[in-house]
């Protein structure tokens, strides 16, 4: 999907996508797997309701397809999140701004963008059209939040979970309900398939905000402590702020003086702020472990085979170290 005219925009846009630096591939496995999990029989009920019957080679196809433009939102996103932050590496590689630019960056997420639009609109159907379309809205949300907070909003568990779900979850989540609405599932199963991704993608970023304080660089492939010596407080920190008060002051000034830093970090080491981070993310990998459960059962084999790499992967993405 990723074909430019101009040989340097493709390039540029096909960067992350090249062997050896295309990631984990988390979002892509989650939704092959989630179609699969839901190739069950549709009632009667809802098959007749529905205008637009898909044969099972070609929703196969378009559910490749959505898998596809995740990935193409996804990667644009860090392209744009890179020149926001003037990151320098990305995946254990120079960020694409680093290395071509931060014109060239922009202009290849935006092109991935309409890449992701073009394969969206073939798909033909309004409904996951408008999921997507919002996820876009969300990821600049997200972004715009963490990039305009007050103090209070900074101090505000409920304030960094909602822009962790619009900055992170909020692409899993819209993208497996498209998932099942394409498989013309009913609204339940819909928002099972909702609810996995969005307390999955929850689960993956509060240990993400463990791994910038535990990590190590070579491990995470980009800096440990990236976030709080950019002055973003995560779910850690803000733990250990309950715990210990005075550390609201400390982090205030993180910009002013990096020394508060090393200060962050002993009130961080003496609280269980790594600890009630990994609590929360246990609690929503096991919401997300759930929600494939209470799926509609089925006899079929493959099927079972899929849910079962589902709840896999929420005791993995809480045990791995990068």
């Amino acid at each position: 999907m990723v074909v430019a005219e101009v040989p340097k925009l493709a390039s540029a846009a096909e960067y992350f996508f090249k062997r050896g630096v295309e990631g984990k591939q988390f979002r892509p496995t989650i939704l092959l797997l989630m179609a699969t999990a839901l190739n069950v029989r549709v009632p009667e009920a809802l098959a007749a309701e529905s205008a637009d019957i898909i044969v099972p080679s070609e929703l196969r196809v378009r559910q490749r397809g959505i898998a596809e433009i995740t990935e193409m939102i996804h990667v644009a996103s860090l392209l744009h999140d890179d020149v926001l932050d003037d990151a320098d590496t990305r995946r254990g590689v120079g960020s694409l701004n680093f290395v071509m630019g931060n014109k060239i960056s922009v202009l290849a997420g935006d092109f991935l963008l309409s890449r992701a639009c073009v394969a969206l609109a073939a798909l033909k159907n309004t409904e996951v059209v408008s999921l997507l379309a919002t996820v876009v809205e969300h990821l600049v949300t997200g972004e715009t939040m963490q990039m305009t907070s007050t103090t209070d909003q900074r101090h505000s568990m409920d304030y960094y979970m909602q822009k962790t779900y619009y900055k992170t979850a909020s692409l899993i989540s819209n993208s497996c309900k498209a998932i099942a609405l394409l498989a013309g599932q009913s609204a339940e199963v819909a928002m099972l398939a909702f609810e996995y991704g969005r307390n999955l993608g929850l689960a993956f970023q509060l240990i993400d905000d463990v791994l910038d304080f535990t990590g190590t660089s070579a491990s995470l492939g980009k800096g440990s402590l990236s976030d709080i010596r950019h002055g973003i407080i995560t779910a850690p920190i803000l733990f250990a702020m309950e715990e210990f008060p005075q550390l609201r002051t400390v982090v205030d000034q993180l910009e002013k003086d990096p020394t508060n830093v090393d200060i962050a970090l002993e009130y961080l080491g003496k609280s269980k702020g790594i600890q009630r981070t990994r609590e929360l993310a246990i609690e929503h990998a096991n919401r997300a472990a759930a929600a494939i459960g209470s799926l509609p059962e089925t006899d079929d084999e493959d099927v079972k085979r899929s849910r079962r790499a589902l709840i896999d992967l929420t005791h993995r993405v809480i045990s791995r170290n990068k």
